[in-house]
């Protein structure tokens, strides 16, 4: 194994870690808004399907079925669905082009049904961003480029209370529009 391989398995390897770091704080907080009343939401689970039998230590082989979904879906409190990405960075920027397409299609399909949909950024570990699907989606025509900086979408930043992010930090009104 060359030096580039070890390098590209560690900087995998932290990727993921920090990744599920974020999923964690995610979680955490989908809880916190639950046990409120604010909200049900719920993780969406890969697509997969098993092709070897359970071995002795309780693993199976399997492969993805279809694309990737978006990461979270939900019921907000009064009946509205809320669907959502999440993405972590330890760069300085996040591209359009971070989700596939089907999950764009996804939430362009059912914000136009009246969703509540957003991409959740996280950069680094401190700083998360709830980046309303238009924004993203016309990102090139908002900011001029396919990709955001911190600096780009300071205002969508939310709060962090009793350890969990602020996912919903202002009303939502009839029309589907918050002030973030």
């Amino acid at each position: 194994m060359t030096s580039l391989d070890s390098k590209r398995r560690f900087i995998g390897a932290q990727n993921k870690a920090a990744g599920q770091y974020f999923e964690n704080m995610i979680e955490r907080s989908l809880k916190w808004h639950e046990d409120r009343g604010l909200m049900r939401v719920v993780k969406t689970p890969e697509p997969m399907k098993p092709i070897r039998q359970l071995n002795q230590q309780g693993q199976f082989l399997a492969c993805y079925t279809k694309k990737a979904q978006v990461d979270f879906s939900g019921t907000l409190a009064g009946g509205r669905a809320i669907r959502f990405e999440a993405k972590q960075t330890d760069t300085d920027r996040f591209t359009r082009e971070r989700l596939s397409e089907d999950q764009m299609k996804d939430l362009e399909a059912n914000e136009q049904l009246g969703a509540l949909c957003f991409v959740l950024i996280c950069f680094g570990f401190d700083h998360v961003y709830r980046i309303p699907w238009h924004i993203w989606r016309d990102m090139k025509e908002v900011f001029g480029r396919k990709y955001v900086t911190e600096a780009d979408v300071s205002k969508y930043r939310l709060p962090f209370e009793d350890g969990a992010i602020q996912i919903l930090t202002e009303p939502i009104t009839e029309e589907g529009e918050t002030t973030l």
